[in-house]
């Protein structure tokens, strides 16, 4: 049962890897959160971790002409929306000259435009409360040039743009927007990569100057702070929380 002046969240792409640290980060904070994602067994799983606090919804945020649907559903059945944490992403790791324009498409796609439509959707529903706050999951590849990643970069580039302008349109009607720029998190995912690339992994070390690499709870720590009254006055940023690798040398 969820009391009258409890917070709602939604987190897209919830169910596993930084997603899931912040759901459970907000969980643990007493926040309902309503974690979105396309594998039901994931959300499951994920559900079962989180316990009551938890909602789970299998939609796949590629789907854009669903989005407006979707997000009047849970308007209708939690009544309000007071934070939304714009996480699912994907990634493709390709030489430039052989990246498709499908390719390119299909990241700006779930990168961008599902960001983009999720976030018109739920302003529209936290502009009459005259509040709310988004929360844009960014990366490293909006900071610096990291090869053979073009698409992703490009769509984190932008979301970094879109902060900021969304920012500047929304804070006056009392919607707060700030991004989180993780560094090299120790998911399973990093893992793979870094692992199968010694050089890569000793680039990455000797560039970050706390000299190891953070924790998805780090990012859901941040997220928890940018949600609440200790961050009323914040709005319009990108935070990396890196470990000083985005001014490492």
């Amino acid at each position: 049962m969820i009391q009258q002046d409890q917070k709602i969240a939604i987190v897209t792409g919830g169910a596993s890897g930084i997603g899931l640290a912040i759901a459970k980060e907000f969980v643990a904070n007493n926040i309902f959160t309503i974690i979105i994602g396309r594998d039901q067994s994931k959300l499951d799983n994920a559900k079962q971790l989180l316990g009551d606090l938890c909602g789970t919804i299998s939609f796949d945020l590629g789907k854009l002409e669903g989005i407006p649907a979707l997000v009047e559903r849970i308007v209708d059945e939690y009544g309000k929306i007071d934070i939304l944490v714009n996480n699912a992403g994907i990634n493709m790791k390709k030489e430039f000259s052989e990246v498709t324009d499908q390719d390119f498409m299909s990241i700006i796609q779930t990168n961008l435009l599902s960001v983009f439509a999720v976030s018109r959707e739920v302003v529209k529903a936290m502009t009459p409360r005259q509040s709310g706050c988004i929360i844009n999951i960014s990366s490293m590849a909006a900071q610096y040039g990291i090869p053979k990643v073009i698409a992703y970069t490009a769509s984190k580039t932008a979301l970094d743009g879109m902060t900021k302008a969304m920012a500047v349109e929304l804070s006056p009607k009392g919607i707060r927007i700030n991004s989180i720029a993780p560094g090299f998190i120790a998911t399973d995912m990093s893992a793979k990569a870094l692992d199968s690339d010694p050089e890569r992994k000793n680039k990455v070390m000797s560039r970050t100057p706390m000299g190891y690499m953070g924790e998805p709870k780090d990012i859901g720590t941040t997220a928890v702070f940018l949600a609440s009254e200790g961050a009323k006055y914040i709005t319009g940023t990108i935070i990396p929380v890196d470990g000083g690798n985005s001014v490492g040398f």
